[in-house]
């Protein structure tokens, strides 16, 4: 049996070649060490990034002295487990030289028995500067990177957006950032564990298919144990279980997440237990469906026999440095995922493969896992050296998650296929892209994880990289017309994709995050500090162009801030809600991007520390499982969709529904003039059918719009269930600039109902649109913001307060605005 002993206290860091050591935390990195001893800045704050380059050239050592357990030495053998170095590490262990890592996405098991004493011992951990091994590898043939300003991030195995991206800074950092111990053992272990499931209609068969350090002595027998919420199902010396009635896990919205336990022994031939292997899995099926249809290719994911429509969004690392991305912080942020109706994380590969407790998080909460392995926005080299670190990294990485329930796909890379001529110019180049993303990596996956699908690249043409991306007839996209190319909102209306996997809409920072690392006198977009927080070069041009389109000149930066979330919503929702009526021809949606890695202006709809942002909100809207979209498409949207053509006065009322069964609902809609008054209304019975979007009417306001014009009018919809409205939508009938809206104070009631939890009601005598509410310097989490309140009509919303804040406080820092508010 392992004896495992951790390898965390006692450590202390230098710069080399200085003398003078400081205490260093581990798991941890080189810039966390920097700021808690007081050496550096926060990187975060002003325009430090920019001065604190220096770190990226330096070399560290890391160290530390322990002793290890006496049961531990008397072992047979004595490994030291390096979960996760960051990234050219030399490691020493009492003057020997043990190891060197050339990459950051393998975990390390090295043999130290014989340098082992008891005793003290000496650990040294010495980390090389990436920009010496970068420029020793550099060939004329390299293309640059996207977003790595100095080039050559693609030629060494680390986090590639360490090197800054078009949202992050260039802060790289080093450091032992996954766990280090001592494993000392006698007998064989068991490395990993491959679980194969083969569904009927009433039970699970389960296959086992241990994987061992080394050859077992042939009477050596196995025990397994299958447990579900702490009750013993199935206890054999087989290897082959069959679970019978069992409770499948799905994706969120659909069905219940249950975890069985699953423990394999491996036992002696004297009856004395070598080693455990213990993981959580659901049991449940998934597959990428690819069929021919009428439209081409299918692209849809497939659980326990049900093909759904992916809702979510893109995954980066919580936090620039890595261990500050603590537990509690990404459940913070996978459940704001879910409480937004999401069902799908795209974990992105221009950043990690995340620690256990996100796939633990995800397996537990039902958010299925598409898998970039970590290559992004780059050409990589085709050289032996290199393809044998990618060919480690896949074993390694596709054998620590192949068991996840949540884990839906394999993709190879990142964007490369944007750049397919590229990659074409020359034999060499394509075929070390081949080699990779064609060979290597779908080897991997094919061997330690044959039922999770593997996919090249995102995007991917089917009928061939070649050809180029975005193919509307096959595969999955990437679309950034709105936003790069500044096409109008609605030209996500003419595009009919299979599945969108990447598409947004940049925000500014609120003030409570601009205040985090800029004071308010420079909260100037263009000032240096503002500057340094802004990665996109283009970007603060772009949010102006795009709120010019919609809303007048903001009065200050707290308004800015706000119109560019209200933009940001609005982009996104005519997006996702387009998808989603397509269905079943387009089957998944994932914007970009759910959270950000530090404070500043990005397409994420969580704010660093995971703020809410009005995009949130509504993707809780548009994400919901029984949805009302109102569709107002132009001539070409209609052609292309094969949709009817219609003029700007028609509104198609449509429903789109992925609940787990059929139900009855009821739409109610009326136009109003903007004062309030009622024109029009009427309410519509309809039947809601699982996995169905249906057009159930078109509305003529042509008479409407010609007597009361466009700018006094507006219309409001809602679907209910039973008693309860599900989906709410509010259309105006031309940009909200153009519309004179009226001023008027909003009243406020809070009245507690349990510890940290209200009811927060709102009104007003006339039209607020978007109206935001928030408690200055508390921390909270509402049921719904950013939403229209209606003349003289109360809207009532849950709110959590994570601080044990009184009724009275809550009072004196509420906070209200709505459009008209933000006008300069």
């Amino acid at each position: 049996m392992r004896i495992q002993q951790f390898l965390h206290s006692s450590w202390r860091f230098r710069r080399i070649p200085e003398k003078n050591w400081l205490p260093a935390r581990v798991p941890g990195n080189v810039f966390s060490d920097l700021v808690a001893n007081q050496e550096i800045p926060d990187p975060f704050v002003g325009t430090h990034e920019r001065e604190l380059q220096w770190v990226e050239r330096a070399d560290w050592t890391y160290q530390t002295t322990f002793t290890p357990e006496a049961a531990l030495l008397a072992e047979s053998s004595i490994d030291l487990v390096a979960e996760g170095l960051d990234t050219l590490a030399t490691i020493t262990l009492n003057g020997v030289e043990v190891a060197r890592t050339e990459s950051m996405f393998i975990g390390y098991r090295l043999g130290i028995k014989p340098l082992l004493r008891p005793g003290p011992n000496e650990l040294t951990i010495s980390f090389a500067n990436t920009r010496d091994y970068i420029n020793a590898r550099r060939t004329e043939d390299h293309y640059g990177e996207w977003n790595d300003y100095l080039g050559g991030s693609s030629l060494i195995r680390k986090e590639p957006c360490s090197y800054g991206w078009d949202w992050g800074p260039r802060l790289v950092s080093a450091g032992i950032y996954l766990p280090i111990s001592l494993e000392g053992y006698s007998s064989p272990c068991i490395e990993s564990v491959r679980v194969e499931q083969a569904h009927s209609s009433t039970q699970v068969a389960l296959r086992i298919f241990p994987e061992l350090s080394e050859p077992v002595d042939p009477a050596a027998t196995y025990s397994v144990k299958l447990t579900l919420r702490g009750k013993t199902l199935i206890e054999t010396s087989e290897l082959h279980l069959k679970v019978e009635d069992p409770q499948l896990w799905w994706p969120n919205g659909l069905g219940e997440q249950p975890l069985y336990d699953l423990e394999v022994r491996l036992v002696n031939p004297d009856g004395s237990l070598a080693d455990t292997w213990q993981r959580k899995i659901g049991l449940r099926t998934i597959q990428l469906d690819r069929h021919p249809d009428e439209f081409g290719e299918t692209f849809q994911f497939v659980v326990n026999g049900r093909p759904i429509f992916a809702k979510g969004a893109n995954w980066i690392p919580a936090h620039q440095f890595l261990t500050e991305a603590t537990p509690e912080l990404v459940d913070d942020l996978l459940t704001s995922a879910v409480d937004a109706n999401m069902n799908m994380i795209r974990v992105w590969g221009g950043g990690i493969y995340e620690r256990e407790f996100f796939y633990d998080l995800c397996d537990e909460k039902g958010l299925l896992v598409w898998q970039d392995f970590m290559f992004a926005c780059a050409l990589y080299p085709g050289s032996e050296e290199f393809q044998s670190l990618v060919k480690q990294e896949a074993e390694y990485q596709v054998r620590r998650l192949a068991h996840r329930a949540c884990l839906a796909l394999w993709c190879g890379n990142n964007e490369l296929e944007l750049m397919s001529h590229f990659i074409c110019r020359f034999p060499e180049r394509k075929a070390a892209y081949e080699a990779i993303f064609y060979d290597l990596l779908p080897d991997a996956v094919s061997k330690w994880d044959p039922h999770t699908p593997y996919w090249p690249g995102s995007p991917h043409n089917p009928e061939g990289y070649e050809n180029g991306p975005n193919n509307e007839r096959a595969g999955d996209c990437h679309f950034w017309d709105v936003w790069h190319e500044r096409k109008p909102v609605k030209r996500y209306e003419e595009m009919c994709f299979r599945f969108c996997s990447e598409f947004g809409m940049q925000s500014l920072p609120s003030p409570e995050v601009a205040a985090t690392f800029c004071p308010p006198e420079k909260w100037n977009i263009f000032s240096p500090e503002m500057d340094c927080h802004q990665k996109n070069k283009a970007g603060n041009q772009i949010i102006f162009d795009y709120i010019s389109r919609r809303y007048r000149f903001p009065k200050d930066y707290a308004s800015l801030s706000y119109l560019s979330e209200l933009n940001q919503a609005y982009c996104l929702k005519i997006g996702v809600e387009h998808f989603r009526r397509s269905m079943p021809r387009t089957m998944g949606a994932l914007y970009w991007q759910l959270n950000d890695c530090w404070p500043g202006a990005s397409w994420s709809s969580l704010e660093f520390g995971g703020r809410w942002k009005a995009l949130h909100y509504e993707a809780k809207r548009f994400f919901a499982p029984a949805l009302i979209s109102v569709h107002v498409p132009g001539t070409e949207t209609a052609q292309k969709c094969n949709m009817p053509v219609n003029t700007i006065h028609d509104l198609h009322i449509h429903t789109v529904y992925d609940g787990v069964k059929d139900t009855e609902a009821v739409i109610e809609w009326s136009l109003c003039q903007i004062d309030g008054q009622s024109i029009r209304r009427n309410e519509l019975p309809v039947q809601l059918r699982c996995n169905e979007a249906f057009q159930h009417i078109t509305l003529d306001f042509s008479d409407e719009l010609a007597r009361y014009g466009a700018a006094n009018l507006y219309f409001r919809c809602q679907l209910r269930i039973g008693a309860r409205i599900v989906s709410r939508q509010t259309v105006l009938f031309t940009a909200p600039r153009n519309i004179e809206f009226s001023q008027c104070p909003i009243t406020s009631s809070i009245r507690q109902v349990a510890p940290g939890e209200f009811d927060l009601s709102l009104s007003s005598e006339v039209f607020q649109p978007w109206v935001e509410f928030l408690f200055t310097g508390i921390q909270f989490r509402a049921e719904d913001n950013f939403f229209d309140l209606f003349p003289n009509e109360k809207r009532t919303v849950k709110v959590s307060v994570e601080e044990s804040a009184d009724l009275a406080t809550l009072q004196n820092r509420l906070q209200t605005h709505s459009l008209v508010d933000s006008i300069a």
